[in-house]
């Protein structure tokens, strides 16, 4: 059903001068600023759009739209305003700017919306968030983390050989983190896949060095062939249909989306993240967050938003107060203070520019664009994670993305197999983990 969108305001600007921010939906999802006559990212294709972008709300063309939250420019003089959710955490409007004629834009919303000003675009966003008033976020540790060399296939092995090669170069890592890979499928979080012995023993491993474990999951994706999906059915959210809910497709497969709000389910994801966190492990990366958020049947009757951050609340009573939480994929607005850090872009990658130019592939270019525009996010609503440090020869314009993940302040993750880094990969890693903010 289209989404009916309410008038809010009508203002003159000027039409050269004048900018527009919007703010996605979740970690990959564009946000940033633009000019009137600028093009915004939209999804390329049904999937991106569920998996990248806010499903069911599409944009017309021309316009532009902020998922609860949207910031002009009027680009004359006169303060830049902006207009959000009041408690984004249990409804998010979209928010919709659309240019009448040359010098005039009407805003509208699909459900309530307040608006505040300020001297331009980047202060009229901190001034929102500081309005929240919430705690400064802990300090980020310094992290390996194997994904970007490795991806799915990430060996026991290759995490010995890093952890040896960062005591043979000197490279200060709190965390090593070990990415997707070590399970034997979405879902099945404590089965390992082949490459992996003991999930215990390369915890204790990592710890006998002095560091800290970290672990990947995607808590509210179950793949098809799991054993969970075999298993307990029940345990799925639903479409109107009585089928399985898609959340997209990924990997080479269908992605369904665990329900929470079912006993059988939430008992299982709690026992997940306490063995996880009995093992050794307390730093996690939570990503594919969006899933939880999906609209579909669940077991217990209560709103998307609602089932997402009770999910997330699972998860934290199970890792404890005192574990890291990473989030990554998620929907933005509505995980306000539930993580220490939050991706802040879509995926980075070894090289500059997307395939076919697609912002939803991962990319330098997009992950700085959006890395960007969220800045105003960093210590005000988490710690911002820009995505990991690239820093080995084969990495293209390796020197422009370390000086982004710089730039930001931000959480600081290596990404590299270590061995393969040349002089200017090891300096400049060494130097961005010892200058990252403690």
């Amino acid at each position: 059903m289209p989404h009916r969108f309410t008038p809010v305001a009508s203002l003159r600007v000027d039409p050269r001068t004048a900018r527009v921010h919007e703010e996605g939906w979740q970690s990959w999802s564009p946000s940033g600023t633009y000019a009137l006559d600028s093009a915004p990212y939209r999804p390329a294709n049904d999937n991106w759009a569920t998996v990248c972008y806010r499903p069911g709300r599409s944009v017309p063309a021309g316009a532009f739209q902020g998922e609860g939250l949207l910031a002009l420019d009027p680009g004359d003089g006169s303060p830049a305003r902006l207009w959000a959710a009041p408690d984004p955490t249990r409804q998010v409007p979209s928010v919709r700017l659309t240019v009448r004629d040359g010098a005039t834009v009407e805003i509208a919303a699909d459900g309530p919306v307040q608006e505040c000003s300020a001297a331009d675009i980047p202060t009229v966003l901190a001034r929102w968030a500081d309005a929240l008033a919430l705690p400064l976020p802990r300090p980020a540790p310094r992290v390996w983390c194997s994904w970007y060399e490795y991806f799915t296939a990430v060996t026991e092995d290759d995490i010995h050989e890093n952890l040896r090669a960062m005591d043979t170069l000197g490279l200060p890592v709190d965390v090593v983190q070990i990415d997707d890979g070590h399970q034997s499928a979405l879902g099945d979080w404590l089965t390992l896949s082949g490459r992996f012995r003991s999930r215990a023993g390369i915890a204790d491993a990592i710890r006998a060095r002095g560091r800290r474990a970290g672990i990947w999951t995607a808590p509210f994706l179950v793949a098809p062939h799991s054993e969970l999906a075999a298993t307990s059915p029940d345990w799925l959210v639903r479409d109107a249909d009585g089928a399985p809910a898609r959340a997209g497709r990924n990997w080479d497969h269908d992605l369904y989306v665990l329900d929470t709000t079912h006993p059988g389910a939430a008992a299982y994801l709690s026992d997940v993240y306490a063995t996880l966190r009995a093992e050794g492990y307390d730093y996690f990366k939570a990503d594919f967050l969006y899933a939880g958020a999906l609209d579909g049947v669940r077991h217990t009757d209560t709103d998307a938003l609602s089932a997402y951050r009770a999910g997330v609340a699972l998860i934290r009573e199970a890792i404890g107060a005192d574990a890291y939480l990473l989030g990554c994929g998620a929907p933005m607005l509505p995980s306000i203070g539930l993580f220490d850090a939050m991706r802040v872009s879509p995926d980075t990658a070894p090289h500059r520019r997307p395939e076919a130019d697609d912002y939803s592939q991962p990319g330098q270019d997009p992950a700085e664009f959006t890395g960007a525009g969220r800045q105003w996010q960093h210590r005000r609503l988490w710690t911002n994670d820009p995505d990991c440090l690239m820093a080995r020869p084969a990495v293209e314009t390796r020197e422009r993305w370390a000086a982004h993940v710089e730039a930001t302040g931000g959480l600081v993750a290596s990404s590299d197999r270590l061995l393969s880094l040349d002089h200017w990969g090891t300096e400049t890693t060494r130097r961005l983990l010892a200058e990252a903010p403690r």
